[in-house]
């Protein structure tokens, strides 16, 4: 189980598997499964089981204090993550949700300021964090700091000072784009949009066809 943990991910392994890997680290030198699959059937599920009280899990489980104690863990960690901090994350996975964080997020940004956004999998903003250094190192330290945080993807966005960019600065910012997104791919990381944003104006080089 382990090596299918490690080489398919968690959502590889069954309940069962899952209550039998928790209950290991409580009760080693023993085969868990079965008590695994007992207790499921006891409690009719794995949520069953995890959010049943310390009493149940002793009385009707028949588990020792380790056990019951291992087996709290994961709704308490699951409670924390569903808690404030988790749920002010913001998620940009639409127009309407990444134009109205830029609002906010660009307001006093100093004119020719680069910056990146980087998301998880599911879109959510692991960090937004000015790129300092030469056009020519820029695709190095992104690929750096996505490697860092575990970034599947990213958005980049340049402060414009005039609001609307001229043709020159379209296309050097596309050959920025490019070598970013070419860097970044190598960690299997996607560039969804470079944005020139200023002024109240926006222009994204996905839509424009430029990345």
């Amino acid at each position: 189980m382990r090596e299918k943990l490690l080489s398919r991910g968690p959502e590889a392994l069954a309940d069962y598997e899952i209550l039998e890997m928790l209950l290991f680290l409580a009760i080693a030198r023993r085969d868990t499964k079965p008590l695994a699959k007992q207790l499921i059937n006891t409690f009719g599920s794995l949520a069953g089981v995890l959010s049943a009280s310390p009493a149940a899990l002793a009385v009707t489980g028949g588990l020792g204090p380790d056990a019951i104690a291992v087996l709290q863990l994961p709704e308490e960690a699951a409670r924390r993550l569903a808690g404030p901090e988790r749920r002010t994350t913001p998620i940009l996975n639409n127009w309407d949700r990444l134009l109205e964080y830029l609002d906010q997020a660009l307001v006093g940004a100093v004119p020719g300021q680069l910056r990146a956004l980087l998301l998880d999998n599911r879109n959510r903003l692991l960090a937004d964090e000015t790129v300092q250094g030469e056009p020519e190192h820029v695709p190095h330290v992104l690929a750096g700091r996505a490697l860092t945080l575990h970034a599947t993807a990213l958005i980049l966005i340049r402060v414009v000072p005039a609001g609307i960019p001229d043709r020159v600065l379209l296309k050097r910012e596309a050959v920025l784009a490019g070598a970013v997104r070419t860097a970044v791919s190598l960690l299997s990381v996607i560039v969804h949009d470079h944005m020139l944003v200023g002024m109240g104006n926006w222009i994204s080089l996905t839509q424009k066809g430029l990345l």
